[in-house]
């Protein structure tokens, strides 16, 4: 069960397990911004950027199910490590990345290592979200802090990881930069390995692979509401936007390239860390100390609705632009920036509920489900976001991203408090 207060060792193996999470978003989102930055130069099209990306999806959706029965049977710290190690087998696969080969080959061999990079993200996701669970204090506000904190401070060090995946791009080249990652990551988990104090439980063989599904109400419908909001968020950013802004930053040249990468790095970059800051503060802005479990379920009701307006004031000015403009560009900045803002807020309040909604001794089976929705959410918005920019530029990729909050916002309307 979870604590009334923080214990010590609850504490340290809290400290362990985030600092461990850190070190994989930073190569995580470095990796992300190296694949799209290299692979568009070589010419690759949006439907193309967005294949190299497809298995790493898939992955978390068949990781996510399988990963909370594996905690829940053999300990978080064993779906931890797993994660850790994984990532650097992965970065170590990638620098092996061969210029020569066929567009075909490359693409099938990156999506490969992709899926790999896919499952390593989503055991250590996993392991790390339910952790705070079990280690959290429960008064004050306790569990929704503490997982505030994870959240936000991860995506901060996201944030950070495509500003470095576009530097290192820039300076040490697509192989330099990889080798470099997988060095960081290696060197954390020796540490973690050595380091890691006790506080996090060691599994239950009794553990049935069929516990996975949720028989809660709750819990079903915020994984649904969770395949929406983050559908909508990844159908711009994973290829659509990066992409439109190389169209109007680069000229072409090799000077022109990399100072489009650092523009575009920095703009991705500041949006994740700002979406990790709101996030990271999110208790305090709901003022979720003193508020119960039915008011932060209204809460989320509320601000579902308030992220709606942004992506439909968005796609308007795109309508009206009909095509790559400066003036766009600032609005776009601006609006998105809006986005990551009030997403941030919806965010933070589904990464509560769904530990609040969960049981204790099911939390690694309820999370892993949950993020097997997430996951979901954010394939359909990989496929969409190469697909309808291609097809419909920004007007249709922001107008799919409107009805997809819209949708999230409907579902979260049918949760109910736990005591109902």
């Amino acid at each position: 069960m979870t604590s009334t207060s923080a214990r010590p060792e609850g504490l340290s193996a809290y400290i362990a397990v985030t600092a461990s999470y850190w070190a994989f978003m930073l190569t995580d989102g470095a990796l992300r911004m190296l694949v799209l930055l290299h692979f568009h130069t070589l010419g690759f099209s949006p439907v193309q950027l967005a294949y190299l990306f497809v298995l790493y999806e898939i992955a978390g959706v068949v990781t996510n199910l399988g990963a909370g029965w594996i905690a829940a049977r053999y300990g978080l710290t064993s779906t931890l490590y797993a994660g850790l190690g994984l990532q650097v087998v992965a970065l170590l696969a990638l620098a092996q990345l061969d210029p020569g080969w066929p567009v075909g080959v490359s693409v099938v061999y990156v999506m490969l290592v992709q899926g790999a990079s896919g499952v390593a993200k989503d055991l250590a996701k996993m392991s790390s979200k339910s952790a705070v669970k079990l280690l959290a204090p429960s008064e004050q506000g306790g569990l929704f802090r503490w997982v505030a904190l994870l959240t936000g401070s991860k995506n901060m060090v996201k944030g950070a990881g495509f500003l470095l995946g576009a530097a290192l791009l820039a300076t040490l080249g697509f192989v330099g930069a990889v080798l470099a990652m997988a060095a960081i990551l290696a060197v954390n988990l020796l540490a973690v390995l050595i380091a890691m104090p006790p506080g996090l439980p060691k599994g239950r063989k009794d553990a049935k692979f069929s516990e996975i599904f949720s028989k809660s109400a709750n819990v079903n419908w915020l994984s649904a509401a969770r395949v929406f909001l983050f559908g909508a968020r990844d159908v711009w950013f994973v290829v659509g936007i990066p992409v439109y802004f190389y169209a109007v930053l680069s000229d072409g040249t090799n000077e022109g390239n990399r100072a489009a990468f650092f523009l575009i790095g920095t703009f991705m970059a500041g949006w994740v860390i700002l979406y990790g800051l709101v996030q990271a503060n999110a208790p305090r802005v709901l003022r979720a100390k003193t508020r119960p479990e039915p008011e932060l379920i209204a809460a989320a009701r509320r601000w579902a609705w308030y992220l709606v307006a942004v992506p439909l004031v968005l796609t308007a000015a795109s309508i009206v632009a009909a095509g790559p403009q400066m003036w766009l560009t600032f609005i776009l900045v601006a609006g998105l920036l809006a986005f990551g803002a009030i997403f941030a807020v919806n965010s933070s309040l589904h990464s509560y509920l769904i530990l609040s909604f969960s049981k204790a001794e099911r939390v690694t089976m309820d999370v892993g489900f949950y993020y097997m929705a997430n996951a979901v959410g954010r394939l359909a918005g990989t496929l969409l976001s190469g697909l309808t920019y291609q097809v419909g530029g920004l007007a249709l990729m922001l107008g799919t991203a409107s009805v997809m909050v819209a949708l999230s916002a409907i579902t979260v309307g049918f949760l109910k408090p736990s005591q109902a």
